[in-house]
């Protein structure tokens, strides 16, 4: 582990890593990513057909339409703004439109809702496209000492598109939008010398949505790889004290659920490596594209990220990687939305596709610069 440990930390030293693969290394990367795009403008495409066909299932399984997910949010934070305890009110609901109540995690957790009632949806609407702002604000000068100009603007504008659900009336509503923003912040925030604001915000991501979990233990083997265990042993806290919230939460929903309440399907659905890709085609403007067009612009941008280099970025191509492993593993098909917990960061990596795709022909061509250290 050691030894891996150490190959990754040389490798994200290195100005623009792609160029130092060695040539048929290089030639076999770009014919892969060539296959890969290729396939995603016929599997994305087939997986958007497949998740019409699974809802259209649902609805007739429940004998009805089925109200959404952010109506069912919106009416558990009314009853929980008039008082009414959060695990009466989302299990009552969820009951009552047809949605399951186990295992406890189907139930969300209340943060959002009891943030929602503080704030109100109004409010929180505008700070969330306020954290949007201050994110792209953060981003500009992390990526100034390896990026151009036209890099810089266009990942920023890659950031205003990745964040495009911020935007929308019901982004307050969408525990996903929520936790995603904050992991963002949480990456671009992170120094190693000061932590904290990163680990706050990546825990208030958890506390929303327990999905954010694969970040902060990548977060947690990588400290303890490098040997920085003051940082390991807090966020090792977090986690820790995550475990005992989702403890107390699993006791509040089982508390009100009945024998004869609804149990979730499952998440073992294996639906494949097109299903982050439909997602994020669903929840930027890339819906707007042809389908032939946006299937290989969602896959671009893990390519950009790779081809960044520094420790930020091959934390960022690492927990992106994860996440998107974990939903083709997990992930039904209708749970394409999952996709909005890398967003906005991810979509920044589509300004750094070109440079990636650049330093793969010159590597396969042996034209390999020298490297310079760098601490994105």
């Amino acid at each position: 582990m050691r030894v891996a440990a150490d190959w990754l930390t040389r490798w994200c030293a290195l100005d623009r890593p792609l160029r130092y693969l060695p040539r048929l290394g290089a030639l076999a990367v770009l014919i892969a990513l060539v296959a890969a795009l290729a396939w995603s403008t016929v599997a994305v495409p087939q997986m958007s057909t497949g998740e019409v066909k699974a809802q259209a299932t649902k609805a007739e399984h429940n004998g009805k339409k089925g109200i959404g997910d952010y109506e069912l949010y919106r009416r558990i934070f009314k009853r929980v703004d008039a008082g009414e305890n959060y695990y009466t009110a989302a299990v009552t609901e969820q009951r009552a439109n047809r949605y399951p109540v186990k295992p406890f995690v189907t139930v969300r957790l209340p943060t959002l809702a009891y943030l929602e009632s503080l704030l109100g949806l109004p409010m929180l609407g505008h700070v969330l496209v306020g954290l949007l702002v201050v994110s792209i604000g953060l981003y500009l000068p992390l990526t100034q000492d390896r990026t151009g100009l036209a890099e810089r603007v266009g990942g920023a504008l890659a950031l205003l598109a990745g964040g495009a659900s911020l935007f929308a009336r019901q982004a307050p509503l969408s525990h996903e939008s929520v936790a995603g923003i904050l992991l963002t912040l949480a990456l671009f925030s992170y120094r190693t010398h000061t932590f904290w604001p990163s680990l706050i915000l990546a825990g208030m991501a958890l506390a929303v949505r327990e999905l954010a979990l694969p970040f902060i233990l990548l977060w947690l083997a990588l400290a303890v790889v490098a040997g920085r265990w003051r940082e390991a042993g807090w966020v090792a806290g977090i986690v820790g004290l995550f475990a005992i919230g989702l403890w107390l939460h699993s006791m509040g929903v089982v508390a009100v659920v009945v024998e004869g309440d609804r149990a979730s399907p499952g998440w073992n659905a294996m639906a494949g490596p097109a299903l982050p890709l439909m997602g994020f085609m669903r929840m930027t403007p890339l819906f707007l594209l042809p389908n032939w067009l946006a299937a290989p612009l969602a896959l671009l941008p893990l390519v950009g990220w790779a081809s960044l280099g520094g420790k930020r970025a091959g934390f960022a191509c690492l927990s992106f990687a994860g996440f998107f492993l974990m939903m083709v593993l997990f992930a039904r098909v209708e749970n394409y939305y999952w996709v909005l917990m890398v967003l906005p960061a991810y979509a920044a990596g589509l300004a750094f596709a070109p440079r990636a795709i650049a330093d793969l022909v010159a590597a396969a061509r042996g034209k390999v610069a020298r490297g310079v250290e760098g601490h994105i």
